[in-house]
């Protein structure tokens, strides 16, 4: 596609961003600036700031004064990224006043109540799941940490893309998630917390599963 000269840099970043879910580059691969500058229509200076953003959120790596190139991946560092999702959301619960989660939760109730298929495609999951915990984090008033979740779920989304592709049929977490609903109407956050991350911690053993890879260690 041909980039648009409007905010150039967060164009570039999305464009990029797009293409390593959609499994359109190969982790490990280089990335060659002045070809892929050519490519989406925009010059140099764009591209770099797009880059340097993307590695500043670990989506890329330097590669020793020879330019940039797409992160590899491994199992290990997938599962590493567990506990991490796991702490951030919680952190974010813990900021969120009580009040507010306990209505958060009767509407996180209905959402997985609606979304009641047992089996779906992977990119509708993903999707849903999505919209799900972006609703229980939508009251936290820490922008800061909801920009680091973003950052960590856009490489958790990266590995996903790459492990199985959207079409495949994967099971769903429908009674994790009624679980952490239940909890936070109960204004236990404690105990969301814990469903929390039984939901992210079983959520990547299954795509792994899915993927025909053991899980190497508990998160």
């Amino acid at each position: 596609m041909t980039i648009e000269r409007k905010n150039l840099r967060s164009q570039v970043r999305e464009e990029l961003i797009a293409r390593m879910r959609a499994g359109e580059v190969r982790p490990g691969e280089s990335i060659n600036e002045v070809q892929l500058a050519a490519e989406l229509g925009v010059s140099r200076t764009p591209l770099r700031e797009a880059l340097i953003a993307l590695e500043s959120e670990g989506q890329i790596e330097s590669e020793n004064g020879k330019g940039f190139r797409f992160v590899p991946l491994s199992a290990r560092e997938f599962e590493e990224l567990c506990p991490i999702i796991v702490n951030l959301e919680g952190l974010a619960l813990d900021l969120t006043p009580v009040d507010e989660l306990r209505q958060l939760g009767l509407r996180l109730a209905q959402l997985a109540a609606e979304f009641n298929d047992n089996v779906a495609e992977h990119a509708l999951v993903n999707r849903r799941d999505d919209e799900w915990h972006n609703l229980m984090l939508s009251a936290c008033p820490n922008k800061r940490l909801l920009e680091q979740i973003a950052g960590v779920r856009l490489a958790i989304h990266r590995y996903e893309s790459l492990l199985v592709p959207d079409e495949v049929m994967v099971e769903r977490s429908a009674i994790e998630h009624a679980d952490i609903a239940r909890h936070l109407i109960a204004g236990d956050v404690s105990a969301a917390k814990r469903a929390l991350k039984a939901n992210w911690t079983n959520g990547m053993r299954r795509l792994l599963a899915d993927a025909g890879i053991s899980w190497e260690r508990l998160a």
